[in-house]
């Protein structure tokens, strides 16, 4: 695990993604009247003046606005972007590139603070063309794309990445290599790419200094929630099971260990209880929210199958104890998930049991060789007419 005095040596929380993800606690209905959820963000919006972000906040959220509270917050926001235009015209005037750089630097951080998106990525595409070293020109590529996280504007994020990939292969540092994996992980984890949000954290868990994004406890959450969705069973028990730095923090999650072990160890029952409570915290993420229902049915099915495959046929009863529900619900969920083509398997309703039919792949390939040489001579027949024709 990273120690803690590298938090230290870590860019600064600019923008603060804690304020988006209390910004989206506040759209939930199990949060929209929580009042500690609501001081918490009005109190980092008030310490950092933030004006443009308040003001996007009451129409997002239908709040009314507090009049007096954005006029002082309007009125220091341009009082500190006159004292910034000053430094930067009194550099562009009579001091050198760098200092022009600088000047044009401190500008566009303090709009990203302030939540005026627009403004800073102009502002930054500004100092970016100012900017003569890789690492300075890499570092604000990661502020954009931390913009893009802060707003979830996927446009501003790609773009940024890309520019940050073809970049680090001119030559970027490890520190930067590593960061930027990070943030490619949580890109994708946001729309759904589990399996290459996974081996970029798993790439820097032993190396992770991205405490702008996130404390390294939610880094290891991430990474064991990503894992067990993406990687093949003795490829989790070789990468998470048996990885000391993930080992080390989960002693302090306990929930999390629960979970991950219950399926490794097939205690089925646990397990079905630990996803439930996974599941609420999905729901209050803001990057995993969208995906909840897709992630929770997925590891339901891995759970069924990585059962299934340990038997020829079973008892309905057996699956039900074993997962610690109703013969009921067990005969519902398999039935639903067989007719989807997700689990390989038959249900004898009258003698209570479940057969596994595991896929022949070779009967597979002919199958589906047949069906594209079918569909290849239809085509094949329509376009002898036309040229016939």
């Amino acid at each position: 695990m990273p120690s803690d005095n590298l938090e230290e040596q870590g860019l600064e929380k600019n923008p603060d993604l804690n304020l988006a993800q209390l910004k989206f606690l506040l759209t939930l209905d199990s949060h929209r009247n929580d009042k500690k959820t609501k001081d918490e963000l009005m109190e980092g919006i008030k310490t950092n003046n933030m004006a443009p972000f308040y003001e996007l906040l009451c129409k997002e959220l239908s709040w009314k606005t507090d009049a007096a509270l954005l006029k002082k917050m309007k009125e220091e926001n341009e009082s500190q972007l006159k004292k910034l235009d000053e430094t930067l015209q009194d550099a562009e005037q009579n001091l050198g590139e760098t200092e022009v750089r600088d000047a044009l630097l401190a500008k566009a951080e303090y709009l990203s603070k302030i939540g005026d998106k627009e403004a800073c990525l102009t502002a930054f595409r500004k100092a970016f063309d100012k900017t003569v070293a890789l690492g300075h020109r890499l570092d604000i590529i990661f502020h954009q794309i931390r913009v893009g996280l802060f707003f979830l504007d996927n446009d501003i994020i790609t773009r940024n990445i890309d520019k940050a990939k073809s970049m680090i292969d001119e030559g970027g540092d490890w520190d930067r290599r590593n960061r930027l994996k990070v943030y490619q992980g949580v890109y994708n984890m946001s729309i759904r790419n589990f399996k290459a949000a996974a081996t970029f954290f798993l790439d820097t868990v032993s190396t992770f200094t991205s405490y702008e994004l996130m404390e390294y406890q939610n880094f290891v959450t991430y990474t064991v929630i990503t894992s067990m969705i993406a990687l093949e069973r003795t490829e989790l028990r070789k990468k998470v099971v048996k990885g000391s730095e993930i080992l080390e923090v989960m002693h302090s999650l306990p929930e999390l260990r629960s979970f991950l072990f219950s399926l490794y160890d097939c205690k089925y029952a646990e397990f079905f209880q630990t996803l439930a409570k996974v599941e609420q915290k999905l729901k209050i993420d803001r990057l995993m929210a969208p995906h909840y229902n897709y992630y929770v049915r997925e590891m339901r099915i891995l759970a069924y199958t990585q059962l299934l495959e340990s038997y020829r046929s079973l008892t309905l009863q057996y699956m039900a104890d074993a997962f610690g529900v109703s013969i009921n619900f067990i005969d519902q969920e398999l039935s639903r998930f067989i007719a989807a083509g997700r689990l390989h398997c038959k249900i004898d309703k009258v003698g209570g049991i479940v057969e596994t039919n595991r896929p022949d792949s070779k009967n597979y390939q002919y199958q589906a060789t047949i069906k594209q040489g079918d569909i290849l001579l239809n085509r094949v027949q329509k376009l002898s007419r036309v040229i016939n024709i």
